[in-house]
Parts: structure tokens; C-alpha cells; sequence
């Protein structure tokens, strides 16, 4: 059965559309993931959010396109971030990974600074 474009948008959230969308059009497998172990792709980003931020008392890096590393979803946590507005903030990760966003189709950051 096929679903019409319009009909998808009014049954799913816009953010499932879009990586319904991403993922369609790339060559990802489909195996199942277990949600105890990181891709190759979340241990290698992290590990350089690692280095690039020693500071961070919180990260979390998720692959959001069923595993194929097309999009990320990074939260991390900072001192770095202090006295930085939002965007400064993401910058400074996109700084990070400029390598590993060359190959990503799409990447989403959440920052912010430890309450004291």
C-alpha cells in the first residue's frame, strides 16, 4: 500500500519525516540496532567532542538514521559553553567535527552549560 506525500505529513512528526526522507534515499542497512552498543560512527564523534571539550561533564552522541551515520544527535554539557550564546556554542562543536560532518546529511546539537 502506498501512502500519498500529504497523508505522511498529517501521521508522522515532522522530525520522523525528515529522517523517513534522509533515509529512503540512502544505500543504510537495515538490521536492528541494540540500544546497549554505539556505532563505530558514535564512539568515533564523541571521542573527538572528547578531546576538543575536556571540560564537559555530559555527552551523549546517538546515531538518529537507524545506523547508516547519515544523522547525529549530540547533547553535551560544558564549561566551555560558558558566557557563550546558543549559536557560539554550536559553533564550536561544527568546529569540532568539520571532518565527520563532511560525510553526515544532517546533525543536531543541543548545548549547554553545568548548573553549580
Amino acid at each position: 500500500m502506498f501512502i500519498t506525500e500529504n497523508r505522511l505529513r498529517s501521521t508522522m512528526s515532522f522530525s520522523s519525516l525528515l529522517r523517513c526522507k534522509t533515509l529512503l534515499s540512502l544505500p543504510c542497512r537495515t538490521a536492528s540496532r541494540r540500544f546497549s552498543t554505539q556505532t563505530d560512527g558514535e564512539v568515533r564523534i564523541a571521542k573527538v567532542l572528547k578531546e576538543k571539550f575536556p571540560l564537559a561533564t555530559s555527552l551523549k552522541v546517538v546515531d538518529i538514521s537507524g545506523g547508516c551515520g547519515a544523522m547525529y544527535e549530540i547533547h553535551i554539557e560544558s564549561d566551555e559553553f560558558r558566557g557563550k550564546r546558543t549559536v557560539q556554542q554550536h559553533q564550536l562543536v561544527n568546529q569540532a567535527l568539520k571532518e565527520e560532518i563532511k560525510g553526515m546529511h544532517g546533525l543536531r546539537i543541543f548545548t549547554d552549560v553545568p548548573r553549580k
